[in-house]
Order: structure tokens, then sequence, then C-alpha cells
């Protein structure tokens, strides 16, 4: 069997989570080799162990005691800017955050008193006089968390009034296709901006001015569709008010039920909830709970699912006898009889051998295990393909050649505990945006970033990304400098022979490592033979990393 490196294999307790709760505050990070110190504490008289470094807002989430919040969202990082989280800790002072407190050892926390009640709703009311008072007509009624919350808290008035400065009459951006951004409903949480940054790492939202002229601004200060604006959604999924709404909403209405699906766009394999109001999808939002994306999407996967209702979708069968013939509309059984008799008609003249199937590389794993279950059982032979061999059986054979299994030996989290990242061949923000994005936020946690094209992608350098090296080689050349590299591990003795030792067959390392070790496969022998002046490095592969 494949061994594989998953950091998430030997979760902690507080890791495994529930994808359709929201816990407050972000898990802690911690490798799968990693022992975490646990820490105790009671909340509300309930007792639980922690990892260290969690927020009291999760440990109680695990309890299920919900603190209210606004700023606070586990796709987040702990902002602590809403301060109706605010809890009571014994023998502390003051009434902290429980999104930015972390939990320790004997601690003791009330989240619920008097006290924090009535400052919770001295907050709320805050928040409610400076915003309209149209819930009835509002999108989002129903699925508002300032809403929820207020009825949380028990606010019942508002002592201020409604007079004076406010920013009720803050005009509606309306450029974007997508979403509409009303800044009137806007409680400035910072939630979409921290999105933008912490999530998609596009930087294209901030808070613009001081104080009470303190907004949710686009690029410098313009309209969404002028600004930075990658339309990934991320934003539009935080926002815990109606200040960003997806068009489809405003015009379909909420949801009344969600089903889990898989993207139908690339191969990163995107979950999301496709959001049904009776037979209309009225939006699609990534799932917390997919391995693949972790609750992210892109502009194709979370806005462009119109072809789910397009007026040219076909949605019942259509038979006809042959190319000539105009399609006719037919009942699911009248179509599965015409196929099943056109097949063994078929066969029964040319031979078993003389049908088979393919399948699109847009489906999933499990419709094409599906169609070859079809093949092999229905149809009696092994004549079964998928497009995706066309461009990726390469991959496949050197997988299988060298690894045993052509498959991945990572998970798409492993990215997030990579100390060095190297891209070869491929434009991950522009073909696979979603994974790109998971890249990019690690290396602006620290890790190095080697870029090996011939083009000048975007990863090289942009805005908050920065490569440690470019490889700007020759085309054709990328074996050449894959051995170069080899040989020079190789030749140093840095190959890691435990590892060697357990998952390869002595003979076929041996004879490998003679032929790696000719001085033809050093690198300046092939820079000689390969490279001209000034192109000393690169690196080539294929899968998610592939070009086209």
């Amino acid at each position: 069997m494949l061994q594989y490196y998953d950091p998430n294999k030997n979760s902690q307790p507080g890791q495994v989570i529930d994808p359709r709760r929201d816990y407050g505050t972000p898990a802690i990070s911690i490798d799968a080799d990693e022992t975490v110190q646990l820490v105790t504490l009671s909340i509300d008289g309930q007792e639980v162990k922690m990892p260290e470094g969690t927020s009291i807002m999760r440990a109680a989430a695990h309890l299920d005691i919900n603190i209210p919040r606004l700023c606070a969202t586990d796709s987040l990082q702990a902002f602590g800017s809403c301060r109706i989280c605010l809890v009571q800790i014994e023998g502390r002072k003051g009434f902290p955050a429980s999104c930015t407190t972390q939990v320790e050892e004997g601690m003791i926390v009330r989240t619920q008193s008097q006290e924090t009640a009535k400052l919770r709703r001295n907050i709320m009311e805050l928040y409610i006089s400076d915003h309209p008072l149209d819930c009835l007509t509002c999108a989002a009624n129903g699925d508002c968390q300032l809403q929820d919350m207020a009825g949380t808290v028990g606010l019942r008035e508002v002592r201020y009034g409604y007079h004076g400065e406010n920013h009720l009459d803050a005009v509606k951006d309306e450029s974007h296709s997508y979403f509409t951004f009303d800044p009137a409903k806007c409680i400035v949480c910072s939630r979409c901006v921290r999105a933008c940054e912490e999530v998609q790492g596009t930087f294209a939202l901030t808070i613009d001015g001081r104080g009470f002229e303190s907004k949710v601004s686009a690029g410098q200060n313009e309209a969404f569709m002028d600004s930075e604006c990658v339309s990934c959604g991320a934003c539009v999924q935080a926002c815990p008010t109606a200040t960003l709404m997806e068009n489809s909403v405003i015009e379909n209405g909420l949801p009344e039920h969600d089903v889990v699906t898989t993207c139908a766009y690339c191969g990163v394999g995107c979950a999301f909830k496709a959001e049904v109001r009776g037979d209309q999808v009225v939006g699609m939002v990534p799932f917390k709970g997919g391995k693949a994306n972790r609750g992210h999407s892109c502009v194709k996967g979370r806005f462009a699912f119109g072809y789910s209702t397009h007026k040219d979708r076909i949605t019942k069968p259509m038979i006809r006898n042959n190319i000539d013939e105009p399609w006719q509309q037919a009942s699911w059984e009248e179509a599965v009889e015409f196929a099943a008799n056109k097949i063994k008609t078929i066969q029964k003249e040319y031979g078993s051998d003389s049908v088979g199937g393919i399948t699109s590389s847009r489906c999933t794993n499990e419709e094409t295990y599906l169609v070859q279950k079809l093949v092999r059982a229905a149809f009696g032979n092994n004549n079964v393909d998928t497009c995706a061999r066309v461009c990726h059986s390469p991959t496949g054979y050197g997988l299988k050649t060298t690894l045993g299994e052509s498959a991945g030996t990572q998970t798409f989290d492993s990215v997030e505990k990579s100390n060095v990242i190297i891209v070869i061949g491929a434009n991950p923000t522009d073909a696979h945006p979603v994974f790109a994005s998971r890249m990019k936020r690690r290396l602006r946690e620290g890790a190095k970033l080697i870029v090996a094209d011939p083009r000048r992608i975007d990863l090289v350098k942009s805005p908050h990304i920065d490569s440690e090296h470019h490889l700007n080689l020759l085309p054709g050349t990328n074996f050449a400098l894959l051995n170069a590299l080899a040989h020079v591990i190789v030749r140093e003795g840095l190959e890691d022979k435990e590892f060697i030792e357990l998952r390869c067959e002595d003979d076929a390392f041996l004879h490998w490592k003679e032929f790696i070790s000719d001085p033809k496969n050093s690198p300046e022998a092939m820079a000689q033979g390969h490279w001209s002046a000034g192109r000393a490095h690169y690196c080539s592969g294929k899968t998610l990393w592939k070009s086209r």
C-alpha cells in the first residue's frame, strides 16, 4: 500500500469537527507526528480538555456552549473587535473576549451572568442604532447573524434613537455581476477584509478611514468590479449581515435545503453545498468539510452555476436511430431499453469487444467507477477509458513505476506544513486557484517558493508573494535538471537511507543509483549539454501542476 503524508491523521482532542458547525475560531495547527499538551478547564461548570493555544470560544463550542459573536468565525484567525463574546474568568479582572483568550490549566470560565448579559446588550444596542430596520424585507432575513445575535443577547429596545449622523444612506455598489455590496448594513467587523487576506490572499479589501468614518473599501476606494477582486466569494461567505449578498439570493430568496456535491470544473475536486429553493439552485457555497478546498472556492465553482437551470440544458433522455434523425424525447425506461438493445445488437453482430465506455475528466471518481463496472460486468470486456488519460497517462505510468501506485503521495493539507514548495511547469493561480490560495497562505507564513517554468507566472513576483528562485529554463530540459538534482543528492550522500530501505527494492535502487551517479548526469555536464548561459535550474511535473 502506498504510504502518503497526511498532517491530520493523528487528530488531537479539539481538532475533529462537524463541518456544518462554526466553532468561532480555528483549531490550532498540529503536525501528524506532534504530541500537543492538553489543558483542563471548566466552562459553565463543565470540564473539558483542549490543546494549548485553543481559544475559550472554541473550547466552549465543543461543549455545545455557543458564545454570542459577530466578528469571529472558524475560517479566520481571532480578531476580537465586536466585543459580543465577552466572558468572565475567575481570578481575573474585566471581561476578556473569548475569541482571543486562550485556555489555561485550571481556568474557570463563566459565559453567562447578569454583568455579561448587560454588556452584550449595550454593545448590540450600539450596532443596531446605526443599522437599517428593514429586517422583514431584507434579503438575509432568517439568515443574518446580526439578527440572530440581537435575539440571543435579548435586545428589546434601542435607547439612542436613529437621529443624528449615521450610515443609513450609504450608496449600494451593484457593479459586480454576482453579488451586491450594501455599506448601509455594514458593521465593520472586518470579516470580509480578513477573508480576502487570510483565505484568498488577494488583499483587495481594506478598512478605509478611522472611527466613525471607518468603512469597507474595495481597492483604492473604488467599485468591486474595478478593484483587484477575483470574485472568489470568500467575503460574501464571511459576511455576518446582508452587506454582501449573492444576487441570486436577492432575486430568488433564501434556500430551503442544501445538498453536498463536487464542483464540475477543474480537477481540484472542491466540495460545495448546492443550496436549493424548489427546483432552483440559488447558491453554491463551498463546504467546510471538503478536504480539497476546506470551505474556499474560486469564481467558477462559487458563482458560475447558471448551467444547472439553463434553457439549453438537457434534463430528459433523448434518443434517435441515426445521426440523420432528429432527437426524440423519451422516458428513462425507454432510453435505457433502447440503449441496451442497441448495445446487444452491436455485440451480437461484431463481438463482445465491439463496444466500450469512456468518461469525462469532469466526472467524479465515483461516476467513473460506475461506468467501468458497467463495461466490465455488463458489456463483458475491459474497453473502458477516461479522457483524463490523454494528458495524464505519463503521470500515471511514472507514479506506478516508481511508487507502486499511480496516486499522489500527499494530501492538499500537507502544503500548509511545507517549508519549501516547488512549482514545476504550472500556473496554479490561474489553473487551480483554490489550491493556489492555500499555497500562498503558507508562503506568507514564511515558506520558500521555487518556480521552475519558462514563463514568468504570477507566483514569480506579485503583491505579497515573491518566489525565492525562478528557474527560467529552456523548454524540454525537465529531466536534465531532475537528473542533475538527483545526482547531487546521491553524490553528496543526502538521500534518506532509512526511507529508501523501507520503501525501495534493493536491486532496483542500486541500479538507479549507478545510473544517476554517472558524471554525465552532473549539473556541470547537463549545463554544457542542454542549457544556455544564465539558465541554471529547472524542475518538471504533471497532475495538479500540469499546465496545458
